[in-house]
């Protein structure tokens, strides 16, 4: 065994053994809880704007793209736009790296790899930044609801072009709305490739965390992606992501496709 995967050797019984730490598991959820308070998720930035994700979280999204390769990201939830950028910078890495390994020059404006964003409500000092930013050649944004038929029907009507595709959900986080994400959406994202439902965590926390959001305990994402998995087997949680994490809001929320 060479030392390369020697590593990856190590890597995978570290995260055997933090899966099986339940003392652990069990401190971490307490940490979030209590950092749920000081709004700490608000703190990060990528590139010049707002992500709103734990940096784990992000870290592990930055894994996924370099493994699965998409050309296509569709992400509903777009806030200050953050996410986007983090996707659409990485794309671009992407193509300069497959540019490098063809012995060809980068020409950024040939890629049509791109990012694709949904939010029922894109303001305007958003739009405006994200339109602004050196990444935005390589960002859509249609706005509406992501579970209206129009704007599903213009979704896969754009994935059509597409070879590969990854799905983030991070919009509304009631159960009625991510299990209709869920039925519109999973089905455009590519066999290896993953749809990835954040704040799964909040099926986990207290109850007082969401007191002013229609979302909470028993009404979330976890319970649509429990719901969604019973229903049919093209899908698999990646719970090696969460174990490795242990700091991650989407606990549960890593799905694979396999079929």
């Amino acid at each position: 065994m060479n030392p390369h995967e020697l590593f990856q050797q190590e890597v995978r019984h570290n995260i055997q053994g933090l899966a099986g730490d339940a003392e652990l598991h069990a401190l971490s959820n307490t940490w979030m809880r209590d950092i749920a308070k000081h709004k700490w998720v608000y703190n990060f930035a990528w590139m010049g704007r707002p992500a709103i994700q734990f940096p784990t979280d992000a870290w592990a999204m930055q894994e996924l793209i370099w493994s699965v390769k998409p050309d296509l990201i569709i992400e509903t939830g777009i806030a200050h736009g953050g996410s986007l950028i983090l996707y659409a910078s990485l794309l671009a890495l992407q193509d300069m790296c497959d540019a490098i390994e063809a012995g060809e020059t980068f020409d950024p404006r040939a890629s049509k790899r791109k990012v694709l964003g949904l939010d029922i409500d894109i303001r305007a000092h958003n739009r405006e930044a994200i339109e602004a930013h050196p990444m935005a050649s390589r960002i859509q944004m249609i706005q509406g609801s992501s579970v209206a038929a129009d704007v599903v029907a213009q979704v896969k009507d754009i994935a059509k072009g597409y070879q590969k595709v990854m799905v983030c959900l991070d919009s509304n986080h009631t159960h009625e709305h991510v299990l209709a994400e869920l039925e519109a959406y999973a089905p455009l994202v590519s066999k290896g490739s993953y749809c990835v439902v954040f704040d799964t965590l909040v099926e986990d926390m207290p109850a007082d965390l969401c007191s002013d959001r229609p979302w909470g305990p028993g009404n979330n994402p976890k319970t649509a992606v429990h719901e969604y998995l019973r229903r049919q087997d093209d899908y698999r949680v990646d719970t090696s992501i969460q174990h490795k994490l242990l700091l991650t809001v989407a606990p549960d929320g890593y799905l694979q496709r396999v079929a």
